[in-house]
């Protein structure tokens, strides 16, 4: 049901810096090429099984310009390509707060990134399996 929409609400972001902070500390972390994920699971009711945080590094990208544009092509693939992560979050009856960290030094091309955040995003849900 929450799966088939193409959407990407605020309630979907992971804005708590209570939240952030627990996560750096508690969470679990792999690497997916060019993403770092640290997830952990979540506490507490919402209408969505996941939040997510996205962050592109101020050392690798001086200009906000470069940083926004990734962000921006990394929320559009997340944002279409979500329901591979929500169709195993709800049958598993499991939330999640994860962020995503661009660790590559070049501006991929749109399509390359949503490839990564589909592999990123599979790799996750067989990290929650194993548990």
């Amino acid at each position: 049901m929450l799966s088939k929409s193409e959407t990407f609400r605020k309630s979907e972001r992971l804005c708590s810096k209570k939240a952030i902070a627990e996560l750096f500390e508690n969470g679990k972390a792999f690497y997916s090429f060019p993403f770092q994920i640290i997830w952990t699971t979540a506490e507490g009711e919402s209408e969505f099984p996941a939040q997510v945080a996205i962050s592109v590094s101020k050392r690798i990208f001086r200009r906000a310009v470069k940083r926004n544009l990734i962000r921006r092509r990394i929320r559009e693939a997340y944002r279409k390509n979500k329901h591979i992560l929500y169709d195993y979050l709800v049958t598993s009856n499991t939330r999640i707060s994860f962020i995503i960290i661009f660790k590559d030094s070049s501006v991929p091309e749109y399509l390359a990134m949503e490839k990564a955040v589909c592999k990123s995003l599979t790799k996750l849900t067989e990290h929650i399996n194993v548990k």
